[in-house]
């Protein structure tokens, strides 16, 4: 499902380019950038004294809907992104702490079950996305989701949706059923079954991991809430285990009533700690020329999963 091509660079290390062979997603991976170490030991600003994610704000700064509510659950706040850059645009603030250490089982399932309540609200190519910390995009560190949701798909759903219906038609099956007979049997397999999850062979960014779920659209997600909250501990544990703190994730699924044979996948990739000096895990290649380097081979990913 993937190609490799290597090259031996002086020193005698290695620089891997890699292409998904059906989407024609490219990366570089060069192991050898790892010795430059330039993430550090997490390093968080002060707490800010007005901010409108904590509870003493919450529920007097932010918008509401239109019926002038907004959605709670549990300790989760959802409302309308006041900046939105989508049709549909909400944020969910996760916790009633504004810096978290360690996410608990119920919050991030009241989140993500906020989030799909609200993405049911417009009929478009919906997705849930989390920027945990300033170094990975998030403008506040208070934790919280953001769900998108717009009549078109963004660049890279719009890939794989045009994929799995094109694999379907020239091969008689799923795409993603390739992609878990593959997975399941390399050293990137990571953990799990009905939502597999495996270190991804052509990372978008460092660290890739990708779960695949047994469903395409908003409406069977709910069902699927607590294996998924229990799953992205997970993974966000394995994270903290290698040193890094901050991530991205997405969840990406396809429209409501659409048959593409699609497979919804969320993806996590590690970010910078965040750090007095500012340094960023994103330069010209990732940002101008779309063709992220990579310092981790998904395969050692996969090897350090599973020695504990």
């Amino acid at each position: 499902m993937f190609t490799v091509h290597e090259i031996t660079v002086s020193g005698g290390g290695i620089l891997q380019e890699r292409k998904e062979r059906y989407t024609g997603l490219r990366c570089k991976i060069s192991p050898e950038r790892l010795k430059r170490h330039i993430d550090q030991s997490v390093s968080l600003p002060a707490d800010p004294a007005n901010c409108p994610f904590c509870p003493e704000h919450v529920l007097t700064v932010t918008p509401t809907f239109s019926d002038n509510k907004r959605v709670i659950k549990g300790e989760s706040v959802t409302f309308p992104n006041l900046f939105p850059f989508a049709q549909w645009h909400t944020v969910t603030v996760i916790t009633k702490a504004h810096t978290v250490r360690k996410f608990s089982h119920h919050q991030i399932a009241d989140a993500l079950s906020a989030q799909i309540e609200t993405l049911q609200r417009f009929d478009g190519y919906p997705s849930i996305n989390w920027n945990f910390l300033p170094s990975a995009g998030a403008s506040l560190i208070h934790p919280h989701m953001q769900a998108l949701s717009d009549k078109r798909p963004s660049a890279i759903a719009e890939r794989y949706l045009n994929t799995s219906k094109r694999y379907r038609n020239n091969h008689g099956e799923s795409y993603w059923d390739a992609i878990r007979r593959e997975e399941r049997g390399s050293e990137r397999y990571l953990f799990g079954d009905e939502i597999l999850w495996h270190a991804h062979a052509v990372p978008v960014g460092e660290k890739e991991v990708r779960g695949i779920l047994p469903l395409s659209g908003i409406g069977d997600l709910e069902s699927y809430v607590d294996q998924l909250s229990e799953d992205l501990l997970r993974v966000i544990s394995l994270y903290k285990k290698l040193g890094t703190h901050a991530f991205n994730m997405s969840l990406f699924l396809d429209k409501a009533g659409e048959d593409h044979g699609f497979c919804a996948f969320c993806s996590f990739i590690s970010r910078i700690n965040p750090n007095p000096q500012s340094t960023s895990d994103s330069a010209f290649m990732e940002r101008l020329h779309l063709e992220p380097v990579i310092l981790t081979l998904p395969e050692d990913l996969g090897k350090y999963f599973r020695k504990d």
